[in-house]
């Protein structure tokens, strides 16, 4: 066993209160690594990159729940969308309407969530809060992309120290969050999660309402 890891798994576990779903965030992290963190009991994990999702999806035992959290390009849609449970970071209606595509020609309906840019940094991805609003209550989503589940919306907040500044950007997606439910475009029952945090600032995403966390370093340390 891995006593280092097993140690910040078992405490972050701990930690998170029971209705959050932690996704440990294995990008750039070896198949023997994965399989360490899945040997203490984990199964969920967040990929990146697709050709690096794809190979380890091969090689890595079949229960695991892959999420795909990076960016996702149209072109790589149809690698990404057989293997990814949830796929975490759709920022255009050009995206969307290619998993749509995607989706409907597979025969599959494919679980996303709606990426939302309310960070400082302009490299971040994703719709404003406006943009987000305007577009799903203009939109019949539903008949529109009919083999596309919308589970809700996925967020990173600026990379900063300040937590007043981060806890007041989690706190704007939950309020996006709350006004889209009752969009005539979102069904109401399949919208309910809210993709925040990562090792720096998930205390502060969880206490903001968020339901998953997205945790790489804090699992699986420094990289060397």
């Amino acid at each position: 066993m891995n006593a280092p890891l097993a140690e910040r798994y078992n405490a972050l576990r701990a930690s998170l209160p029971g209705h959050v779903k932690l996704i440990a965030v294995s990008k750039t992290r070896t198949a023997e690594e994965v399989q360490a963190l899945y040997d203490l009991g984990h199964r969920v994990f967040g990929e990146n990159y697709p050709q690096e999702l794809k190979e380890k999806a091969a090689g890595l035992p079949k229960d695991i729940e892959w999420h795909f959290i990076g960016h996702l390009q149209r072109s790589n849609v149809k690698h990404v969308m057989p293997i990814a449970h949830l796929i975490h970071g759709v920022d255009s209606e050009r995206l969307l309407e290619e998993i749509e595509k995607r989706a409907r020609a597979a025969g599959t309906p494919v679980n996303c969530l709606l990426q939302v840019h309310v960070a400082q940094e302009e490299t971040k991805h994703g719709f404003t809060p406006e943009e987000l609003l305007a577009w799903v209550s203009s939109t019949p989503l539903i008949s529109r992309y009919p083999h596309v589940v919308i589970k809700g919306l996925m967020a990173m907040a600026t990379n900063s120290n300040d937590a007043t500044l981060i806890t007041q950007e989690f706190i704007r997606v939950k309020g996006l969050f709350d006004q889209l439910r009752t969009a005539p475009g979102i069904d109401a029952a399949h919208f309910t999660e809210m993709s925040m945090g990562m090792s720096g600032d998930a205390p502060l995403a969880i206490a903001a309402g968020s339901t998953m966390v997205r945790i790489g370093t804090a699992i699986f340390g420094e990289r060397g």
